[in-house]
């Protein structure tokens, strides 16, 4: 069997199963990661520094999120 991948490129012995439960593990992992990611935030919501500036905050761009702790490069409070 060939699979074509969405990038098109032809990709042999790859079951068309193996593609689904890839990337049904890949959304399960990301799903993870931003629960665990809004937990961390709430939980350091009302938590503040010297300067008045929450501890951690998050911005997203373009789908991908950082996260900032004081002291670190990311503008904004």
């Amino acid at each position: 069997m060939t699979v074509v991948a969405e990038d098109g490129q032809r990709r042999e012995g790859v079951s068309l199963l193996d593609d689904i439960v890839r990337e049904g593990a890949r959304r399960m992992l990301a799903a993870a990661l931003e629960a665990e990611v809004d937990a961390y935030l709430a939980e350091l919501a009302g938590e503040r520094d010297e300067r008045g500036h929450r501890l951690a905050r998050s911005q997203r761009d373009g789908g991908q999120r950082s996260i900032a702790r004081p002291g670190s490069s990311y503008g904004g409070t």
